[in-house]
């Protein structure tokens, strides 16, 4: 997504109906597809909260703090979920009705449970990651081995693996940042077959007069080639091609997200493990283990992409320490060859 504050304001057409403007709007400044269902999904939710035939434009901050202050008390949402309620509707009004009222809404917060991740012992990881096979089980040792996010594995393309220093280059990452991070030497053959078959498939798809992936549109002005070369393939692409929900044109998109989601679920209840398991826990457990294995917490939190090293150090609560070598204040003091006079009788 481009920053806004780079480009001149956009005015929508007038003409679109209110959602077709919000869509135009979105486009326009590149958020990504799944942003602009949330958006709408949020936008659409609080028009029909006042009955769905009032008109935005006709409601205000009060309005806003009143179905915030609902979705917290009556919907119990999480403040995560509230804010981007908060972040779809002030984009509709900012944006796309010319009207700021960020400043002028103070609605009742959802409560964040501060808790630690979920993190699995490595004999923990060994026993899901024995359990699965195929892509999902490649996609599942990536994210522990490399401690990238579900959608950032999901997202990966033949252009980001660099086999010869053993990287990988996480493009658009949380906050549309770019890092680097590892590749695992034990995943290079895996890697290098998987991305043979992905040169196969495409090979197969151009032959078949497709072959096109979708790819940021600046870069598609620019490089209209772009999109059907090798580079830009996913690297864990769908087993059939479908139409993109914006252009129409038929391509091939990269394999959805709930198919390694329900498998890892599958694989920790096939392994005995009692913990909630899934995608995001092999990142956590990647986080705390190279803590435990002594990687300083500021190359962890680049590999990571946090952008605050705050966040980083949640894992330094939950990694394991040996504490069996440690002495008591008490025995360091009796040892000293000091007494301690009792007055009990």
């Amino acid at each position: 997504m481009e920053n806004m504050d780079n480009k001149p304001k956009f005015r929508p057409n007038q003409n679109l109906k209110l959602m077709d403007q919000v869509r135009e709007v979105l486009r326009y400044y590149h958020y990504a597809y799944r942003t602009e269902q949330t958006y709408c999904q949020w936008i659409l939710r609080y028009i029909r909260y006042f009955g769905g035939k009032t008109h935005p434009k006709l409601l205000g901050a009060k309005n806003i703090e009143e179905f915030l202050s609902h979705l917290a008390n009556e919907g119990k949402v999480t403040a995560s979920t509230q804010r981007q309620a908060l972040n779809a509707i002030i984009f509709l009004y900012k944006q796309v009705l010319d009207i700021d009222l960020q400043d002028k809404i103070t609605p009742a917060r959802g409560r964040r449970a501060a808790s630690p991740p979920t993190v699995m012992t490595q004999a923990e990881v060994q026993r899901i990651l024995s359990v699965m096979e195929g892509k999902p089980a490649l996609m599942a040792k990536l994210i522990y081995g490399s401690g990238m996010r579900l959608m950032e594995c999901i997202r990966l393309r033949v252009q980001d693996v660099d086999f010869g220093q053993n990287l990988i280059f996480v493009r658009g990452g949380k906050g549309g940042k770019d890092r680097t991070t590892i590749l695992p030497q034990n995943l290079r053959n895996e890697m290098l077959k998987q991305i043979a078959a992905v040169k196969s498939l495409h090979h197969k798809d151009l032959e078949e007069g497709f072959g096109d992936v979708y790819i940021p549109e600046a870069l598609a002005r620019k490089y209209p080639k772009a999109a059907k070369a090798t580079g830009w393939q996913w690297v864990f692409p769908a087993k059939l091609r479908s139409r993109d929900p914006r252009s129409g044109k038929e391509m091939r998109h990269h394999v959805l997200e709930s198919v390694l989601q329900k498998a890892v679920k599958r694989a920790a209840e096939k392994a005995g493990i009692d913990k909630k398991v899934g995608c995001h826990t092999l990142r956590h457990s990647f986080a705390t283990h190279m803590l435990e294995n002594g990687v300083n917490i500021r190359v962890l939190q680049e590999l990571l992409g946090h952008a605050d090293v705050k966040t980083t150090e949640i894992y330094t609560h939950v990694m394991a320490r040996d504490i069996r070598s440690l002495q008591s204040p008490l025995d360091t003091l009796l040892n000293s060859g000091k007494a301690i006079s009792s007055n009990t009788e």
